[in-house]
């Protein structure tokens, strides 16, 4: 045990001799330089691009129901045909409206000829003023009801109200029509009811886009409006059709769950290749900024004290500095507080801390060592032949 005692104490004694003539010197700890990427604040004119996904939207539609009671007669169209406004769809049996017609009609003009008579014998005073008061309100109580007659004969020709495409096509001659959304079609063994309108006629041209944009977006939009021009949008479907159009109407209000408001804009279809309800890729042009303080949107720190940027000083320290975000598109954003030339972090800024020591990626780079060229081959050695006339003086 005293053993172990004196070998304790004798190794403690030597380490406090080993510090006391050879030192170590304490090594000094430093923040380590990050490596970032930087952009330079620019100015320029900045083009207002807001990209957002909407669908496709008839600018007319229309569902054609009958205002009559009664059977089709005959069918004019077919399922997807293009139609004009005005063009005959269907005809229903017109023979008892028809009739009722050229009843009321030949009952209206006999009226017409009693009044005609009554105003001659006025004239001759063989009748008094009240005759002929009584014989004008009985023609044109008959006219009215010939008028409502002609009415109802023309409910039994349903015409196209729009120029577009028809849908499908829900009724058959034979099928019994109401006023509604009943369409009944009557068959010698059962009856059955079908829902909805006879067809439904769209217009595919010109066809709408209806999509959302940000609230931030309103300004050089509105702006643009009160020139006097409408801001244009360029817009993909699913399928691959491409579009151009102009704006032409900005929702009154904003919706306050997402910030944003509805637009809509009209674009040409000649081809019909479009059709409501298609999702669509937007990217609508609201204007341009002029001489607007560029940065890339990714170098934004947002946080719980607004938007800030790190700022890159001459001795490559960094910063924190409040900013405010204007507009943003395309991976760019235009903001104010900064001054043109100065130089933010764009990418590596998840770990820094304001006045660490950065160094920018692109001055970290190794210059390319240029390419060695293969040396050119080599004359062959050849062995020296001794000198024989030396040999032979010596």
């Amino acid at each position: 045990m005293k053993r172990l005692l004196w070998l304790l104490l004798v190794l403690a004694l030597a380490g406090g001799a080993a510090k006391y003539f050879w030192p170590v010197e304490k090594a000094e700890v430093k923040a380590p330089v990050q490596t970032v990427t930087t952009f330079v604040v620019a100015q320029r004119d900045f083009p207002v691009l807001v990209d957002s996904t909407g669908s496709t939207v008839a600018s007319n539609i229309v569902d054609v129901r009958p205002q009559v009671t009664n059977v089709v007669a005959k069918v004019h169209i077919k399922e997807g045909q293009r139609v004009k406004a005005g063009d005959i769809l269907f005809t229903l049996d017109d023979r008892a409206d028809r009739a009722n017609f050229e009843k009321a009609k030949a009952a209206s003009d006999d009226a017409q000829r009693q009044l005609e008579r009554s105003i001659e014998l006025l004239r001759q005073n063989f009748i008094s003023q009240g005759s002929v008061d009584t014989a004008r309100a009985n023609a044109q109580s008959l006219l009215a009801a010939a008028n409502a007659a002609q009415a109802a004969l023309s409910y039994d020709t349903i015409r196209s109200p729009i120029t577009g495409r028809a849908g499908i096509i829900n009724v058959f001659p034979g099928a019994l029509v109401q006023p509604g959304n009943t369409v009944s079609t009557t068959t010698t063994a059962t009856a059955t009811t079908a829902q909805g309108a006879m067809v439904t006629i769209t217009q595919l041209d010109p066809i709408n886009v209806q999509f959302t944009v940000p609230e931030s977006a309103l300004g050089p939009l509105f702006a643009m409006q009160q020139s006097g021009q409408a801001p244009t949008v360029s817009f993909e479907a699913t399928g691959g059709q491409k579009r151009q159009g102009k704006v032409y109407v900005v929702d009154n209000q904003v919706d306050a769950a997402i910030g944003a408001v509805k637009v809509k804009a009209e674009a040409s279809n000649p081809d019909h290749a479009l059709i409501p309800g298609q999702f669509v890729r937007v990217q609508l042009k609201a204007g341009n900024i002029k001489d607007a303080l560029v940065i890339p949107s990714q170098a934004v720190v947002a946080n719980t004290r607004g938007e800030q940027v790190f700022v890159v000083d001459a001795e490559n320290t960094v910063e924190l500095k409040p900013i405010k975000v204007l507009t943003q598109g395309q991976g760019m954003a235009v903001i104010t507080g900064l001054n043109v030339g100065d130089k933010v972090v764009v990418e590596g800024k998840q770990n820094l801390r304001p006045k660490a020591k950065v160094r920018d990626a692109a001055a970290a780079k190794p210059e390319a060592k240029p390419e060695a060229k293969p040396d050119a081959p080599s004359a062959p050695k050849t062995e020296a032949k001794p000198d024989v006339k030396a040999e032979a003086q010596k």
